[in-house]
C-alpha cells in the first residue's frame, strides 16, 4: 500500500531498511547495568552475543473483543490474559484480516489485505509458492518453525500445505470444517494422518462429509493435545531461536453437533460455570475461554522455567469478532464488547480484536496503546524482530518500534472486502474515519470513530470531503482476482 497524506494524516516516511536499522539497533541494546558494559576491576564485562528472540503467536478463533476480562469482559475472569496485559502491552485499535478464519489467517501469514491477498474467503483455495509466507521468512533467517493448531491455507498434497510453507513441523487440522470437530477421529501430523481414540459420526452430504461431524464417544480433546505438543516443541527447541505459531480453534463452535443433538460449544466440562443459571451453549463458551487462558498462563510459566522468558516476544489475538453458532449468543456476554457487529460483518465488531504482547525486560509493562494496526502487520513486526529479510510488496508497517517505545509510522489508509454476503462488503479506515458499502452499487456509509465507536449514526451525507476522499480507496485497494469479484 503506497504511504501518502491522506486526510490530512502525514505518514512517517520511514522506510523498510530505516525501520530494519533501527529496530536491530534497539533490540541490541543493553537492558541493565549487567549487558552495559559496566566495570569490573579493570575489566569491562563483555556484552552477551545478540541471539534474535523466539516468537510465539498464538491465536483464538471467534474469540470478540469483549471475551477477556482485560477488554472488559464481567462474567469472567482471564488472569492469565490479563496478567500477559499487564506484563506487556494491550491495544486497542487492532483488526484482523478479515471478518471469517480463512481470509483472516492468510493475511496473517502473508503480510496482504483482502484486496490484495490469495485467499478472500472460505472457499477451497490454497496458498501458491509465490505467496511468501512469514514462516518462509523467518526460517530464512534462521528460526525453527513450528504450527500447532488450526491452518486453512492448503490441504494435503497442495501447494498450499503448511510443509510447503516455511512449517518444519506442523501437528492439527488442515481443513477448517475438519476444525470445528474438537474430538476428531485423526489429526495431521506434517503428512501423516495421527488416529486418535474419539469415535465420530459424519454428515450424508456436502463437502464437510468424512471432514467435520462430531463426536458420540469423547476421549481426545484437540486443544489439549495442541496445548502438550506446544510444550513438547518449547522444550525441544531451547538452543535455536523459533517460530510457533499456536493456531488455537477455542472457542469456534462445532457446526456439525447438531448431528448428535448436542450444541456446539464442546468443552470436557463446564468447571466454574457448571452451576452458574446460564443457558448451556453460555457455560460452555465461558468454560471454553477459561481453558484457553488456562494453558496460556502454563505456557508462560514454561517459558519462566526453561529460562526462555526474557529471550522470546509472545503474541496473542483473535481472527475475527464473536460467532452465532453452534448455540452461542454474542450478546450474553457482550463478546464484541462496545462494537457494532459480529463475525461476517465489516462492522467494528466483526473485525476489531484483541491483541496483546508480552516481552519482559523489552516491553514495558502495562501499556495501552491506541496504535490502529492489522494482521498484515505482523508478517513485517516478526521479521524486524528477527533481523529477518523484510519481502517487498507487503501491505504490513512493522509495529516494533511502538512496541519498544519508538516513533512509529502510521497507515494511511487500512482495507478489508468480504465477499460470502450476496453483496461483496467493503470497508476502510483512515485516522477517526470508518467507511463501509455492501455491494459495488451501495452507498457509503460513513461513521467517526472517535466519537461513535458502536457506528451508530451514519454522517456520510455532513462529512461529503471525508467520503468523497474514502470511495476512491474501494476500487483502488481492489487487485483484482477471477475467484473473489467484487459484485
Amino acid at each position: 500500500m503506497k504511504r501518502r497524506d491522506f486526510l490530512g494524516i502525514t505518514t512517517a516516511a520511514l522506510t523498510g531498511q530505516a525501520l530494519r536499522l533501527r529496530s536491530g539497533q534497539a533490540l541490541r541494546q543493553p537492558l541493565d547495568s549487567a549487558r552495559d558494559g559496566a566495570q569490573s576491576g579493570a575489566r569491562q564485562e563483555q556484552a552477551k552475543p545478540f541471539r534474535p528472540p523466539n516468537i510465539i503467536f498464538i491465536l483464538a478463533d471467534d474469540l470478540g473483543y469483549g471475551d477477556l476480562s482485560c477488554y472488559g469482559q464481567t462474567h469472567f475472569t482471564t488472569a492469565a490474559l490479563d496478567r500477559m496485559a499487564a506484563e506487556g502491552v494491550r491495544f486497542t485499535d487492532h483488526y484482523a484480516g478479515s471478518t471469517v478464519c480463512a481470509p483472516s489467517r492468510c493475511c496473517l501469514m502473508t503480510g496482504l489485505h483482502t484486496g490484495h491477498a490469495r485467499i478472500r474467503g472460505n472457499a477451497d483455495v490454497p496458498l501458491e509458492p509465490a505467496d511468501t509466507t512469514v514462516a518462509e521468512a523467518l526460517k530464512e533467517g534462521g528460526y525453527d518453525t513450528a504450527l500447532i493448531g488450526k491452518w486453512g491455507l492448503g490441504e494435503q498434497g497442495t501447494t498450499g500445505h503448511p510443509g510447503r510453507k516455511g512449517f518444519e513441523s506442523f501437528f492439527g487440522y488442515l481443513n477448517q470444517v475438519h476444525a470445528h470437530n474438537y474430538y476428531p477421529d485423526f489429526l495431521w501430523r506434517n503428512a501423516e494422518r495421527i488416529a486418535l481414540d474419539n469415535v465420530v459420526v459424519f454428515a450424508d452430504s456436502g463437502y464437510a462429509k468424512g471432514i467435520g461431524g462430531a463426536a458420540v464417544e469423547r476421549r481426545q480433546y484437540s486443544h489439549d493435545l495442541f496445548t502438550e505438543e506446544a510444550f513438547r516443541f518449547i522444550r525441544a527447541h531451547q538452543e535455536r531461536p523459533f517460530f510457533l505459531y499456536l493456531a488455537y480453534t477455542i472457542p469456534h463452535a462445532n457446526n456439525e453437533s447438531r448431528l448428535i443433538g448436542r450444541h456446539g460449544m464442546e468443552v470436557p466440562d463446564l468447571g466454574e460455570f457448571a452451576d452458574r443459571d446460564w443457558p448451556e451453549p453460555q457455560k460452555a463458551h465461558a468454560a471454553m475461554i477459561c481453558r484457553l487462558d488456562r494453558d496460556i498462563g502454563r505456557l508462560l510459566s514454561l517459558l519462566e522455567e526453561t529460562g526462555l522468558d526474557r529471550d522470546t516476544v509472545v503474541f496473542f489475538s483473535s481472527d475475527n469478532g464473536p460467532h452465532r453458532e453452534g448455540g452461542a449468543d454474542p450478546g450474553f456476554f457482550r463478546s464484541a464488547g462496545p462494537f457494532r457487529g459480529i463475525k461476517r460483518d465489516l462492522y467494528e465488531g466483526g473485525i476489531r480484536v484483541p491483541l496483546i504482547v508480552r516481552w519482559p525486560g523489552r516491553i514495558p509493562g502495562g501499556r495501552v496503546s491506541a496504535h490502529v494496526s492489522a494482521f498484515w502487520d505482523f508478517m513485517p513486526t516478526a521479521c524486524e524482530i528477527a533481523t529477518a529479510r523484510v519481502p517487498h510488496g507487503l501491505d504490513g508497517i512493522s509495529f516494533l518500534p511502538e512496541l519498544l517505545g519508538h516513533t512509529q509510522a502510521q497507515h494511511d489508509v487500512l482495507y478489508w472486502e468480504f465477499h460470502e454476503n450476496p453483496f461483496s462488503d467493503q470497508a476502510v479506515r483512515s485516522g477517526r474515519w470508518k467507511a463501509v458499502r455492501h455491494g459495488l452499487a451501495g452507498p457509503v456509509e460513513l461513521y467517526d470513530l472517535s466519537m461513535d465507536p458502536g457506528e451508530t449514526r451514519d454522517i456520510a451525507a455532513e462529512q461529503p470531503d471525508a467520503c468523497g476522499r474514502l470511495r476512491p480507496v474501494f476500487g483502488s485497494e481492489n487487485l483484482p482476482n477471477p475467484v473473489w469479484k467484487l459484485k
